[in-house]
């Protein structure tokens, strides 16, 4: 019959998902202006499409993380 997913279990190395959320939040204050501009876009908009990515590539690396702890725990 069908099986129950595995547990889900919280590991150290899933704090670093916390980095993009804190620096976003923590860097709008600093990065509320128009000028300088970046690639062409005012610094915020700019700030929050840097923190975006970044998420993105934070959660690859928790994926591989934790793709890699699966296999070891085998």
């Amino acid at each position: 019959m069908n099986e129950p997913p595995p547990a889900i279990r919280f590991r150290r190395y899933h704090w670093i998902a916390v980095v993009p959320i804190v620096a976003l939040l923590g860097g709008l204050p600093f990065a509320n202006r128009v000028e300088p501009y970046v690639f062409g876009l005012p610094l915020l908009i700019a700030w929050i499409v840097i923190c975006v990515l970044a998420t993105s590539g934070v959660m690859g690396v928790v994926y591989l993380l934790d793709r890699a702890d699966d296999r070891k725990s085998r």
